[in-house]
């Protein structure tokens, strides 16, 4: 008898689109929570200290954090929106959520906290699979870094002639010594 089992097949290009939406939607969450507070920095701040005031952490560390979060924020929602310096910017966000996660956790914000884990399940996934982050600046960049010499400027120019030359004179030079 045939098996006639469907296996799901996992075409790499759609995994490298998702991983693209996924990581333009947390960025994009990211960048609006910088982007809406970073003009009223001392109101969250003032908000984020009394929500916290019966928290075991002292008030100055409290509003330390305050004053960092809206342009940490503000910055990684950039970088992992266009896909620059995204790995850096993923665990940037983690360590991130890790602090926020303590605040309201003292205080017993348990929703707070449960919607968190949201975040973290989504950072945990983007920074896994970050093989995939094909459509991104951090790939192009690396692909234009490692283009060789002759495709990288379209342009003829001397020193690309001369580069040419010595490598030339390099491989027969290796090849006659062995």
């Amino acid at each position: 008898m045939a098996d006639s089992r469907n296996y799901l097949s996992l075409k790499q290009k759609d995994i490298a689109i998702a991983y693209l939406l996924l990581r333009i939607l947390i960025g994009v969450n990211y960048f609006n929570h910088g982007f809406t507070r970073i003009g009223n920095i001392p109101g969250f701040v003032e908000a984020t200290v009394k929500q916290l005031e019966n928290s075991y952490f002292p008030e100055f560390l409290v509003r330390i954090n305050s004053y960092l979060v809206p342009p940490v924020e503000l910055i990684v929602g950039i970088l992992i929106t266009i896909g620059l310096a995204t790995r850096s910017a993923l665990i940037v966000t983690f360590v991130l959520m890790i602090i926020l996660k303590l605040g309201v956790t003292s205080v017993q914000n348990w929703g707070a906290a449960t919607s968190m884990l949201s975040y973290g399940i989504v950072l945990f996934i983007l920074l896994a699979g970050h093989g995939f982050n094909i459509y991104s600046v951090d790939y192009w960049r690396s692909r234009k870094q490692n283009q060789p010499e002759s495709t990288a400027s379209s342009e003829p120019s001397i020193f690309n002639f001369l580069m040419s030359k010595v490598r030339g004179k390099r491989r027969r030079q290796q090849r006659h010594n062995f």
